[in-house]
């Protein structure tokens, strides 16, 4: 089984390629234009390892971001949106699974209302693009971030963390997250759906990848995974045994992140 997060994993806007300009094929349209790539080789070996493994893409994308995305070798059986908070059975949210998450973040966490008060206090236009709530889950602030002032995430952070939240940048996106919506989580309960149908051997290995803080639970608890050398993590300098990490940046950090996993299929 593979768990592989999306953007600056496996497909790329035009701003992340790095110092690069490949053959690609467009993989996402929003209003009519081109947003999201993969270079043709990438596309190919997603092809390749969709027929060959279990692939379930896990993302922090809400339910209708993850629908614009065609992936190569789709649609998926199963898919993790809204990092965790949903699963998607054949394009359909789970409403079990996430009637049972929104009853433990009831429990333990501050509510989605008083976090986004708290945070809109906190910023401004000087580098505050705009805030906004995903899936009724959590919320994400856009920034430009050469403006973000010197210590703002730590402080946020020291806020949010005895609240049961948790903070996250990647890119322009300023994540703030309740503890219980993990990637991991989400994961691990379609590994054990898969094993309970029959679709996976026990003895199967779970593989995945991800470039940010919010994926570094899902790469401790893999068997095997990999991360490209950008990206939150990298800048973090974010290792743990087992962990491979790519020669390459940018796009082409997604050609290795496939090999790898078809080299663990093989």
């Amino acid at each position: 089984m593979v768990a592989t997060d999306l953007d600056r994993t496996v497909i790329y806007s035009r701003a992340a390629f790095g110092q690069t300009d490949p053959a690609t094929v467009c993989v996402e349209h929003h209003e009519g234009q081109p947003l999201s790539y993969m270079t043709v080789t990438a596309a190919q070996r997603m092809s390749e390892l969709a027929a060959a493994a279990a692939l379930v893409p896990v993302t922090t994308r809400t339910i209708e971001q993850f629908q614009r995305v065609r992936l190569p070798g789709g649609p998926w059986p199963y898919a993790v949106t809204s990092n965790g908070g949903t699963i998607l059975r054949n394009g359909l949210p789970d409403r079990r699974w996430r009637s049972a998450l929104d009853a433990e973040v009831r429990a333990e966490c501050a509510t989605l209302v008083e976090v986004r008060a708290e945070l809109r206090a906190r910023v401004d236009e000087s580098f505050a693009v705009r805030l906004r709530e995903a899936d009724d889950l959590f919320c994400y602030l856009v920034v430009d971030p050469d403006r973000v002032p010197e210590g703002f995430l730590a402080e946020w952070e020291s806020w949010c963390r005895p609240r049961g939240w948790s903070v996250s940048q990647q890119g322009r996106k300023i994540y703030t997250m309740p503890t219980p919506v993990c990637k991991s989580r989400a994961v691990t309960e379609v590994r054990r759906r898969l094993l309970e149908a029959g679709e996976l051997r026990p003895d199967s290995v779970l593989a995945a990848a991800g470039d940010g803080a919010l994926d570094a639970e899902l790469l401790r608890t893999a068997d095997v995974a990999i991360r490209p050398r950008h990206g939150e993590l990298e800048q973090r300098n974010w290792t743990h045994p087992g962990v491979a990490v790519t020669a390459a940046t940018g796009i082409h950090a997604a050609d290795e992140i496939l090999d790898y996993f078809l080299r663990v299929r093989s």
